[in-house]
């Protein structure tokens, strides 16, 4: 696929794999984007997962023919992207390999060898010129891997940005890009915000007309959308306002509450209630929607004196992706010794600028008419 004029993508769309790092299910597949600059000298940005080897050398032939590259450019040694990094330098056993120097280490690890007589390190600053066309190197480190480097291209204005602007499912998807954009931040660079956040103030100083990640669709219009989502999303601040309810049930009385919540909340106008059942979703689509929304109800049973374990996954992924700013309602439920309000809180404790609601919602087996009244006073609260 021609990118921009001299600049192709030669990447490979996965329509057979089902789970990505073998956690996220990906209905629609997953692009392995790889692109090509093709000037006096030629340039292959990337490799692909290994399940795509082959077909990736095809489609880089199909641009040069018998031509040979003279740089493989490295962005990120994640082995969705690195995997065939000795299929290619074995076949085309001219070519130097450009990355960073921490690269090079993991090189060694993966592949046994970081071909020393035939590398090119680079760091922040550093260019490659190709002909009319050239490469400037900007640090990305932990967005998301610590040697990460994404590049930009002057003539074309084109930023290749690594893993950062990627998404869930094939580049040809038909899909809302923000759905699975989302559910991929959250999921892949979530943790690392404030690295986000100083990548894309180095990205502020370029003009940018393109960007090419190493996941999905290649951006080319309304790109302030992007980049202001991208903002949003590692400044930790909430998406849009709403009320993701979060919750487990063991025998449907816990479930009962939250639909009654759920009910009260749409009647006093709440934009938009989604509502997570944690044993049965996509727990990615549940962390995306916690993120996403600038209020959040856990609602759960008390379990072995702790809390149920789904309960107690999904707040594990929330706290590990640092979740931040927002305001969280408990409805607790608990037969004989109720203890889960007490453990979400200390699990949520070291979380930054948590807000708990006042009210709560404290069962005692089943949904009795004081716990009507006080999902009545959390919803008023919640809709504050």
């Amino acid at each position: 696929m021609n990118v921009r004029e001299n600049i192709y993508n030669v990447g490979v769309n996965d329509y057979e794999i089902d789970l990505f790092e073998g956690q996220y299910w990906v209905e629609n597949g997953m692009a392995y984007n790889s692109y090509l600059i093709k000037d006096e000298k030629i340039a292959v940005l990337d490799a692909v997962d290994k399940c795509c080897g082959e077909k990736w050398l095809e489609n880089i032939k199909s641009v040069i023919g018998d031509s040979e590259p003279d740089y493989f450019v490295v962005h990120h040694m994640e082995p969705d992207h690195s995997a065939n990094i000795n299929l290619f330098m074995d076949t085309y056993k001219s070519a130097k390999i450009v990355s960073s120097s921490k690269s090079f280490g993991m090189m060694k690890q993966f592949f046994g060898t970081d071909y020393a007589d035939r590398q090119i390190v680079v760091g922040e600053g550093d260019t490659l010129k190709l002909g009319e066309n050239t490469l400037t190197f900007i640090s990305a480190p932990m967005v998301h891997w610590p040697e990460v480097i994404v590049s930009y291209e002057s003539k074309t204005k084109t930023l290749f940005s690594a893993d950062g602007f990627g998404k869930f499912g094939t580049s040809d998807a038909d899909e809302d890009w923000a759905c699975e954009a989302r559910r991929y931040y959250f999921g892949i660079v979530g943790k690392f915000g404030a690295q986000v956040q100083a990548l894309l103030k180095k990205a502020a100083g370029l003009d940018i007309k393109t960007i090419c990640p190493l996941h999905g669709p290649v951006l080319t219009e309304n790109l302030g959308y992007y980049i202001n989502l991208y903002d949003t999303w590692s400044s930790y601040k909430p998406e849009s306002e709403g009320v993701a309810i979060a919750y487990t049930s063991v025998y449907g009385n816990t479930e009962r509450a939250v639909e009654m919540l759920a009910e009260e909340l749409r009647k006093l106008g709440c934009p938009k209630v989604a509502v997570s059942n944690l044993a049965r979703c996509d727990m990615a689509e549940a962390v995306e929607d916690a993120f996403r929304y600038d209020r959040l109800v856990l609602a759960t049973t008390t379990y072995n004196g702790g809390i149920f374990p789904t309960m107690y996954d999904f707040i594990h992924h929330l706290t590990d992706h640092n979740y931040q700013n927002r305001t969280i309602g408990i409805i607790e439920n608990g037969s004989w010794a109720p203890t889960a309000e007490k453990n979400i809180k200390s699990l949520l404790e070291k979380s930054k600028n948590i807000t708990f609601t006042e009210a709560g919602v404290h069962i005692k087996s089943a949904v009795s008419d004081m716990n009507m009244d006080e999902i009545k006073t959390l919803a008023r609260e919640l809709m504050k």
